[in-house]
């Protein structure tokens, strides 16, 4: 933990992302908050005898990631990009079949080290050992919010038991950095039991809540109109198919009283009309991966809908399972890699409010508004120092659209990457 010791960081600029750049800027922080950021000239006074120079380098608040499966980090370019949405979802069962607890730590760790060195400081994983909990957690610097993952299609377990399960290990896991919460994983691999008390469970804990969201076609399908693909391969597996036919995946989980401003959407590449309307209204959120939502070849997303609604929308990684290959290399985990492949597929944002969707929209969609995604007075000290000659004019740009030369990433007032000159 950061002592009490007052630190000062200068820097070329700072970009706090909550107000505008700042040339020559600099930051204080102090038990690992921060205490102040502005201009170099109109602090100095109250820096102390050792203030840091870090030189010519752009400094801003660490990557907000919220939606990632780290347990699958060591899949990557092990499944090819699939024909069908099923196809992948069958090759994924038989992946996890083959590991074991070593395999998926080993992989979660992996994961961790990806983020980190790519620039994130805090990451939503969807949790589905958990076993895992609390050791990887104690592993890493990152702040990690863990979705323990529930499904219940076959129904060999009830789903009060489910719920009661995730809960008690919740509360076993101890207080600090990292904390954790519940994860239906998607309407097709759940049922309005489960939905319902997980629902309940998470507004009396006052957690967030996340699920995947019309993120495929046959998905989409199965709800609207009780037909398809995916509807004839979950029947046949034994789920009970009654909630399928009447309503679109948004509408259902608004049937369901699901939707608030705890509730984090992930996906939601299919939108049926007023579906998001009902997302706003709501004060959700949506989380958008644009490198798997390419390697699945889904439709557009429906950005302009959303943003037009007034959604509040975020980006993530989601799994290495699910993100191609570039040439012979193997994928890894990068925020800024999705951001700048959202930037380059949905013109039209100005740099600011694209980075907004990998720091501030994000904070706020895990309840940690005014806490991370920001330099702020408060906030805690996550913060990244890139190399760069961007000026104060053109930074934001240059931090969505350039690969950053990553120097020193801070979290919590401690360096996680020492920064070099």
């Amino acid at each position: 933990m950061a002592g009490s010791k007052l630190l000062a960081l200068r820097a070329r600029v700072i970009l706090p992302v909550s107000q505008p750049a700042i040339e020559d800027g600099a930051v204080f922080i102090s038990r690992g908050r921060i205490v102040a950021v502005g201009r170099w000239r109109d602090m100095r006074r109250k820096a102390p005898a050792q203030a840091r120079d870090l030189g010519e380098v752009l400094l801003l608040p660490g990557l907000v990631n919220a939606h990632c499966h780290l347990d699958y980090t060591d899949m990557a370019g092990a499944i090819p990009p699939p024909k069908s949405f099923l196809d992948w979802i069958e090759a994924i069962i038989a992946l996890k079949g083959g590991w074991g607890y070593a395999d998926f730590a080993q992989s979660w760790l992996h994961g961790a080290k990806q983020l980190l060195r790519s620039g994130c400081t805090t990451v939503a994983d969807i949790e589905a050992v958990p076993e895992l909990l609390p050791e990887v957690w104690t592993a890493t610097p990152l702040r990690v919010l863990s979705f323990l993952e529930l499904i219940s299609v076959r129904r060999r377990t009830r789903p009060a038991t489910l719920v009661r399960q995730a809960v008690q290990k919740i509360c076993s896991l101890p207080l600090g950095r990292s904390q954790a919460a519940l994860s239906p994983h998607a309407l097709y691999t759940t049922n309005p039991e489960l939905l319902k008390l997980a629902r309940r469970t998470s507004r009396r804990a006052r957690w967030p809540l996340t699920m995947h969201v019309a993120e495929s076609g046959p998905e989409f399908g199965m709800f609207c109109h009780g037909r398809g693909a995916m509807f004839d391969w979950l029947r046949k597996n034994g789920r009970d198919m009654s909630d399928c036919g009447a309503r679109s995946p948004v509408q259902q989980l608004a049937h369901l009283k699901l939707l608030d401003p705890r509730f984090l959407a992930v996906h939601v590449n299919h939108l049926a009309p007023g579906d998001a309307t009902l997302l706003s209204r709501a004060c959700a959120s949506v989380v958008h991966c644009p490198r798997s939502h390419a390697f699945f070849r889904h439709s557009h997303f429906p950005f302009a809908e959303l943003h037009h609604a007034g959604v509040n929308l975020c980006l993530g990684t989601d799994s290495l399972a699910s993100i191609g290959k570039d040439g012979r290399r193997k994928p890894e985990l990068d925020l800024f890699a999705e951001l700048r492949a959202f930037a380059t597929m949905q013109p039209g944002l100005s740099p600011e409010e694209f980075l907004d969707l990998v720091t501030r929209n994000s904070a706020a969609a895990l309840g940690l508004r005014g806490k991370v995604g920001e330099l702020t007075r408060r906030a805690h000290a996550d913060l990244l120092v890139l190399r760069s000659n961007a000026t104060a004019e053109s930074a934001a740009e240059s931090v969505v659209h350039t690969a950053p030369d990553i120097s020193g990433v801070m979290i919590g007032g401690e360096w996680a990457i020492e920064p070099t000159r």
